[in-house]
């Protein structure tokens, strides 16, 4: 059986039996078809049953030297392994060649951070006397206050709205839901936007639920909010890389360095693993040595 015949069937396994998302199934795909091709010009390796880890750490070498980075090798490796569990699971194979493969290092980057003067000031520089602007205001206002990525507030719902509770309803990724809190400043301005501005547009049919709407009555991309994110950061003076990302990240430092414990930061912001929380724990040198030095005990006695 070649190649083509076993990359279909994965295909179908990592749709139907482990439900992942459409893009992961691509990423996948397309990581096992570089393996694909690079066998193919061995010549000897037309069956993926025949790939011995030797074979494996060679391919790896030859990605390395193309100038990947570490982040994008790891990706390539995972998604070999998976195809290979799927091969073992299936029988097709009697051991793993993936087993003994590492993964090459990846050095954690701290995300560009706003300080909350920093904020207030990309705030204070929507017009609101624009159409736009009471939607821009809301919508900086749930990115920073929620903690959102894009794709979740380009897809949230009015009927995801629990003001009274002082909750959203978020849907995240892999369709999965989580309940986030939100404060009152944002609830303000979330209700006068739809209260004041939407309620006066012509809404396209798909859109009737979507909270953020373009001038034509649908729903926002996530390109529009990352060229107002931009536009509005370019405004107040901020010489930094700023993405709508940016407020997601300023939103978790902001709440571990003010005592919130990394398990609830986790739910907030719908992590799988508490390992990628624990990026935003990138406090000063002196608030950590504050801290200690408060609360220690040992430092407590003296």
């Amino acid at each position: 059986m070649n190649w083509q015949i076993y990359l279909k069937s994965f295909k179908a396994y990592l749709q139907v039996e482990k439900s992942l998302p459409v893009n992961t199934i691509l990423a996948y795909t397309r990581d096992v078809a570089k393996l694909m091709d690079y066998a193919g010009n061995q010549g000897n390796l037309t069956d993926p049953r025949s790939i011995k880890t030797s074979d494996l750490q060679q391919f790896i070498g030859v990605i390395a030297e193309l100038g990947l980075e570490a982040s994008t090798q790891s990706r390539i490796i995972s998604g070999i392994r998976s195809f290979y569990n799927f091969l073992l699971i299936e029988n097709e194979i009697k051991s793993d060649p993936t087993e003994l493969l590492e993964m090459p290092r990846i050095g954690r980057k701290l995300p560009d951070v706003l300080s909350v003067g920093e904020i207030d000031a990309m705030i204070k520089t929507i017009d609101l006397s624009l159409p736009n602007g009471e939607r821009n205001k809301a919508m900086i206002e749930m990115l920073y206050g929620c903690g959102l990525r894009v794709s979740e507030l380009v897809n949230l719902k009015i009927s995801d709205l629990y003001f009274a509770e002082n909750y959203i309803k978020v849907t995240g990724k892999g369709n999965k839901q989580r309940l986030v809190p939100i404060g009152n400043g944002a609830i303000a301005q979330a209700q006068r936007y739809i209260s004041m501005i939407r309620i006066h547009q012509k809404v396209k049919k798909e859109a009737e639920d979507v909270i953020f709407l373009n001038n034509r009555g649908k729903g926002l991309t996530r390109a529009m909010i990352f060229s107002i994110v931009k536009t509005l950061a370019e405004k107040a003076g901020i010489n930094k890389s700023i993405s709508p990302h940016t407020f997601r990240h300023s939103f978790a430092t902001h709440l571990v360095e003010n005592g919130a414990d990394l398990r609830s930061v986790q739910e907030m912001l719908g992590h799988a693993s508490i390992t990628t929380t624990e990026i935003y724990t990138h406090l000063d040198r002196e608030y950590l040595r504050k801290n200690i030095l408060k609360y220690h005990p040992r430092q407590m006695m003296e």
